[in-house]
């Protein structure tokens, strides 16, 4: 697959060439939602409470007697059935139960293939250098009116990139990401994508690569040495 590459003026200053089969050959969209609704899950908080009927505050005693008033049965006043009582189904998991688990391979494959399901419908800008001399939203304007960015972008930035990080944080639409957080969850949540050619070759060659059935013991080589 050839990849265009963009200055900062929108104009096409050369071509990158991607293999396919490195990315999955095909999009597999079970893959990319497994993950996609894994990174979803995980980022809840978790912390919604409610009470009840035996955390509620108040007497356990029956209100009055079963029978002989001409009223309709009826018990404490914290059931959930009155005001002020309890939820019949309180909301008590805490963040660890939302969580959800997935192969560490099967995660870099979804990563890759959100990243040519973007790259087939041309929503990614690569650009051949994203360094800016000082941090100016007018400058990260003029650069997505450039690349024809009318809808919602996701800057992939490496860490030393700052200019570009201050310049992109006041424009409505466009968050930024660090280039080794990059997953298809944010991919996904933005219709556009920018990112520097340099910095789209290293992700592609860096540990998100390692998607064969020797990524761990690739990984565990690694990390021994």
């Amino acid at each position: 697959m050839e990849v265009p590459v963009l200055n900062i003026k929108g104009e096409r200053v050369g071509s990158m060439q991607i293999d396919e089969t490195t990315l999955g050959g095909e999009v597999i969209p079970a893959l990319i939602k497994q993950a996609y609704v894994r990174y979803h899950a995980n980022k809840r908080q978790g912390s919604a409470r409610t009470r009840n009927r035996g955390n509620v505050e108040g007497s356990t005693r029956k209100l009055y007697r079963q029978k002989g008033t001409g009223n309709s049965r009826v018990g404490p006043a914290r059931v959930p059935g009155r005001k002020g009582g309890g939820v019949a189904f309180a909301k008590t998991k805490t963040r660890e139960d939302y969580r959800l688990d997935m192969p560490v391979k099967m995660r870099r494959k979804a990563n890759r293939n959100a990243l040519l399901a973007k790259l087939i419908d041309n929503e990614v800008r690569v650009i051949d250098d994203l360094s800016f001399e000082s941090p100016r939203t007018k400058d990260m304007i003029a650069l997505l009116a450039a690349c024809k960015i009318d809808r919602t972008c996701l800057m992939a930035l490496n860490a030393e990139n700052d200019n570009a990080r201050l310049g992109a944080r006041n424009v409505p639409g466009v968050s930024t990401v660090p280039v080794e957080q990059l997953t298809c969850f944010e991919m996904l949540n933005h219709r556009y994508m920018i990112i520097a050619k340099s910095d789209l070759e290293s992700w592609l060659e860096g540990a998100s690569s390692k998607i064969g059935k020797d990524a761990k013991r690739l990984a565990g080589r690694k990390e021994a040495a």
